[in-house]
């Protein structure tokens, strides 16, 4: 195992930014936000996930990783993202691997400090904000930590990172709504569940909703609430839509978990939706039973956002440790939308988990 020494106190501004990525998020949360583990048997990692000439393992010497990630229960994307990290980094593989959760910066930028002065060779990292990382990505530089990002964008000069690993959340978002634009709609009344505001898959698929809303004289939203990732907001949400008599015939929800909570409120009241239906519903991130909804004609559409990333972040770990140059320092994840008028059951094999 690669040894460091730290010749320094680190010390950071910690920042307080909740921000959410893909995801969407499950009613029943544990109570702590932030846990840390060791590496345990519970990694359960293939060796033959291994790529061929893993240099690390053939000569013995293990690599030593530290990933920083969100709550795994957040939700279904984030429980598949953090399966995945733990499969591919195991000790199987040639990896130590040491995990630690938070969902606010300070949160992780301790422990991003307690992994440096670990001696971590590499510090894998899914921002929950944006800002404040300078100091402590500095501090890893200095001491020969090499930085990965996965998931999400942070505010930092790139010299300090290697190489970010990301979803495209405005292409996401423009991919929605341009299947939305060619349905035959003489209006679209939208009622917009967001997401966790500020986050980085908040901002793209809203984005791209309201650019379409300001373009066009006959989209509107009729309401506009964050329901924070959760099922039980985004059905309350609707439930006050319909109790207000407002009018509406698309409910554009950035997660899956929200549009189907908001399904569960117009069954409720008996409003018909889906391919059939009054009111076309759309989420994002291809769950399994997002996916099979929209096979099912129940749901209209449903956006891709990939969480199994831990092969895109193993492949720049061999290249630079045989040495290599990157060739791009941002790796963009190819995604796709689902739509119930041409969705296949190969897809939700596929693409849902």
């Amino acid at each position: 195992m690669k040894k460091k020494f730290l010749g320094v106190v680190l010390s950071v501004a910690m920042v307080a930014s909740l921000l959410a990525g893909c995801g969407d998020k499950k009613e029943d949360k544990p109570d702590d936000s932030q846990t840390t583990e060791a590496p345990t048997d519970e990694a359960e990692g293939d060796a033959t996930d291994a790529p061929e000439g893993d240099g690390s393992a053939a000569s013995g010497e293990q690599i030593y990783v530290g990933i920083i990630n969100n709550n795994p229960n957040e939700s279904g994307y984030r429980t598949a993202n953090d399966k995945d990290l733990k499969e591919k980094f195991s000790e199987a593989n040639g990896y130590k691997a040491e995990f630690a959760y938070g969902e606010k910066n300070e949160e992780q930028i301790a422990s991003a400090q307690t992994m440096i002065q670990n001696g971590v060779d590499y510090l894998i990292l899914s921002a929950a904000g944006t800002a404040g990382w300078e100091t402590v990505l500095q501090d890893a530089k200095d001491n020969g930590v090499k930085v990965i990002l996965f998931d999400r964008t942070i505010d930092a000069p790139e010299d300090l990172y290697e190489a970010s690993i990301v979803s495209d959340m405005d292409a996401e978002g423009k991919t929605a709504v341009d299947w939305l634009a060619t349905q035959d709609l003489e209006s679209f009344k939208i009622v917009h569940i967001q997401g966790q505001m500020g986050s980085a898959a908040q901002v793209g698929r809203t984005g791209a909703l309201q650019s379409k809303v300001d373009a066009e004289d006959n989209w509107e939203i009729v309401v506009q609430q964050t329901a924070d990732w959760d099922a039980t907001k985004a059905q309350e949400i609707v439930q006050s839509v319909i109790d207000s008599k407002q009018e509406f015939n698309v409910i554009y929800a950035e997660n899956d978990n929200m549009a189907d909570g908001a399904v569960k409120a117009l069954d409720k009241n008996g409003i018909t939706h889906g391919a059939n239906g009054d009111v076309i519903i759309m989420g994002f991130d291809t769950n399994k039973f997002a996916l099979e909804a929209v096979l099912a004609g129940e749901w209209n559409y449903d956006g891709q956002c990939n969480p199994f990333q831990a092969k895109y972040i193993e492949e720049v770990i061999q290249k630079l440790e045989a040495g290599e140059t990157l060739s791009e320092k941002t790796i963009v994840m190819q995604e796709k939308g689902f739509s119930h008028e041409d969705i296949t059951e190969e897809d939700v094999a596929e693409y849902g988990y």
